[in-house]
């Protein structure tokens, strides 16, 4: 069957090979053939050698870990042939750490888990693949098209629930978030806000085009300028650029006991010069939380799939701007600035 492979650690190496083998039971009871899988940074760093893990006993690894697919066949009579699945990521560790055991995965101590596509397990782009039941997360029938962004809506999920658990520590009724960076996780973590009735700001550098139309379409407002010319002050943040300055500006941006949620990965290699006293001063006396959040257990994934569900299939369509074939692997690996979410298409979604 076919596969997008690449030898981890060694840039350049992508390739489509025709030969891979099939899944192998002890991966899982169900079978699923894919429909899609999602691209993003983290793709593209694998690609380049930047890091990556083949499982034990490879040295290729199969990239993918945001999927679409459809169930093929489940033994155990917990999915039905046909429904309409995306794969949870991460697995927990066997040794298990305290919160593996809990199946609060995302929060693994030890650092032995393993990631589809990303570290010691298979990827999603493969024309079939295997799991088990509770790592198949269903998804509505109507987002067929657009299923693929559940990956990157656990994510903001995960960080939403974990703002909603700070704020309880007080008496808490936030108004107004604040998002920067209008990829994928950044429009989606607005689509998150806007469903919980908050008034939404987005800010990213683009001026014109696909991100503040999108923004426009969601009912909320969009900035192209700094942090920090921004005339308000945001309950919430949700970071999703990792750029260090915005990183910084957001600290200091928001309101009295405001929460910053870093979703963002900074790529590190710059230094940049901040007052730590002053930033340190604000924290501690407007009672400000800032926290990082990384990946999802299966609770968000299920609470990411409810937001998918309510919301508007078209504006989600919006954010997929490239979709490409087999054919053109290679192009869809390779960025555009034009770009929020490009989708490798399988055989089995035409």
């Amino acid at each position: 069957m076919y596969a997008v492979t690449v030898i981890p650690g060694t840039a350049d190496s992508l390739r489509l090979v025709d030969n891979f083998p099939e899944p192998s039971p002890q991966e899982g009871p169900v079978l699923v053939e894919t429909l899609s899988a999602g691209i993003c940074g983290t793709d593209r760093e694998i690609i380049d050698g930047a890091f990556g893990e083949a499982p034990p006993g490879s040295d290729t690894l199969v990239l993918g870990h945001e999927s679409l697919g459809r169930v093929i066949e489940d033994p155990t009579g917990q999915l039905r042939a046909g429904d309409l699945i995306a794969g949870i990521v991460r697995h927990p560790d066997p040794v298990p750490c305290p919160n593996c055991a809990a199946r609060e995965w995302d929060m693994c101590r030890n650092g032995l888990y393993t990631e589809h596509g990303i570290k010691a397990r298979q990827g999603f782009a493969r024309e079939r693949w295997r799991t088990q039941p509770e790592f198949a997360v269903p998804l509505a029938p109507g987002l067929a098209e657009v299923g693929v962004l559940l990956e990157p809506a656990s994510v903001v999920a995960k960080g939403w629930e974990h703002v909603d658990r700070i704020g309880a520590r007080s008496v808490w009724r936030p108004r107004r978030v604040l998002v920067t960076g209008a990829g994928p996780i950044g429009l989606l973590a607005a689509l998150l806000g806007q469903q919980r009735g908050l008034e939404v700001h987005v800010l990213d550098r683009a001026e014109v085009g696909h991100k503040p139309a999108l923004v426009d379409r969601l009912g909320a407002t969009y900035h192209a300028g700094p942090v920090m010319a921004l005339d308000f002050e945001p309950d919430i943040v949700l970071e999703c650029t990792g750029a260090p300055t915005v990183v910084i500006d957001v600290m200091d941006k928001v309101g009295r006991n405001g929460i910053v949620c870093l979703t963002g990965v900074s790529t590190g290699g710059r230094t940049i010069e901040i007052d730590a006293g002053a930033l340190n001063h604000s924290l501690v006396l407007e009672n400000n939380v800032v926290f990082g959040s990384v990946n999802a257990n299966r609770r968000h994934w299920l609470q990411a799939a409810e937001a998918l569900a309510r919301a508007d299939v078209g504006w989600l369509a919006g954010l997929i701007t490239r979709r490409e074939d087999l054919d053109h692997y290679a192009e869809a690996y390779e960025g555009q600035p034009d770009d929020i979410k490009v989708v490798l298409e399988f055989p089995a979604a035409r």
